[in-house]
C-alpha cells in the first residue's frame, strides 16, 4: 500500500533509540525528510547518519519549555515546515506508591505529558499554515489501564486525553491528532532490555503470564502502526487511541 507519503516534512521527538528511531526509520523510508530529537548528541548523530542525506538532528530536551521550542525552531528552519509530528519522548519514574513524592510526579509529567505540549504548542500553528497534518503521541499501554508506575500512568492518561481534545479542536484545520499505546516492547539499552539481562527467569514468567503471544514486541511494529495513522489513508482517523500492544492490555 502506498501511503502517499513522499515529500512530507516529518518531527520525531526522541527519534535516536527504539521506538522513536524506529518511526523516524519507517517515516524516511516512506519518502519523509525527517527531523529528530534527542538529548544525546553522539547518539542522535549516528541516528541521522543512519538515515542519510536530506535529514536533520536536533540535541535538546524538549521536557523543557526553551528545548521544545529549539526543536521546532531548528526542524522549520532545515525543513522549512512540519506535516507529522510524532510525539515520543517518555519515561517512567519510581514504580511504587511509597516511593512516589512531589519531584517524581513532576519529572513524569515533566518528560512525558509537558514534552508533547510544549512540542505542539509552537509546531500547530506551521501545521496550520501548511493546510494540516498529522500529530501521534506516543503513550502507552499503562495510560488506559493501570500497570505502570504511578507518575508515567498519570502522564501518559494525560496524554491519550490530551490527544482527544486536540483531535476535536484541531479538525477545522485539518489536523488529525491521535495516540499509539505501544505495551511491552524490546530493544537494546531499554527498559525490558535491562530487566531481561539482570533477571531473565522473571521475565520469562512474566512473558508466559501477562503477554499472550508470549514475546515482547517490537519497535518497528509500533512504527509501522504510526506511520499508517499519520498518513492520509488513515484521513478518516482522529481522536482515537490504538493499542499496540499484542494484547497485552485488557481493557476494551
Amino acid at each position: 500500500m502506498d501511503l502517499q507519503l513522499e515529500g512530507k516534512l516529518a518531527l520525531v521527538t526522541g527519534g535516536s533509540r527504539g521506538i522513536g528511531k524506529a518511526i523516524a526509520r519507517r517515516l524516511a523510508d516512506e519518502g519523509c525528510r525527517v527531523a529528530i530529537c534527542a538529548r544525546g548528541e553522539e547518539a542522535l548523530k549516528a541516528a541521522v547518519a543512519e538515515l542519510g542525506e536530506g535529514h536533520h538532528g536536533v540535541a535538546a530536551d524538549v521536557s523543557t519549555a526553551d528545548g521544545a521550542r529549539a526543536v521546532v525552531a531548528s526542524t522549520l528552519q532545515a525543513l522549512g515546515g512540519i506535516d507529522l509530528l510524532v510525539n515520543n519522548v517518555g519515561k517512567s519514574g519510581k514504580r511504587h506508591w511509597s516511593e512516589v513524592d512531589e519531584a517524581d510526579f513532576q519529572y513524569s509529567l515533566d518528560i512525558n505529558l509537558w514534552s508533547a505540549a510544549r512540542v505542539c504548542f509552537d509546531a500547530v500553528p506551521a501545521m496550520r499554515d501548511r493546510g494540516g497534518g498529522s500529530i501521534v503521541m506516543i503513550s502507552s499501554v499503562w495510560g488506559r489501564e493501570a500497570g505502570g508506575a504511578p507518575g508515567y500512568n498519570i502522564a501518559k492518561a494525560g496524554m491519550i486525553s490530551m490527544a482527544k481534545a486536540m483531535a476535536r479542536d484541531l479538525a477545522k484545520d485539518n489536523i488529525r491528532v491521535n495516540t499509539i499505546a505501544p505495551g511491552s516492547i524490546l530493544f537494546p539499552g531499554g527498559g525490558w532490555d535491562r530487566r531481561l539481562k539482570a533477571d531473565p527467569e522473571r521475565i520469562e514468567r512474566m512473558l508466559d503470564e501477562q503477554l499472550p503471544f508470549g514475546r515482547f514486541g517490537k519497535p518497528e511494529e509500533v512504527a509501522d502502526a504510526v506511520a499508517f495513522v499519520s498518513s492520509p489513508r488513515a484521513s478518516w482517523i482522529s481522536g482515537a487511541c490504538i493499542p499496540v500492544d499484542g494484547c497485552q492490555g485488557v481493557s476494551f
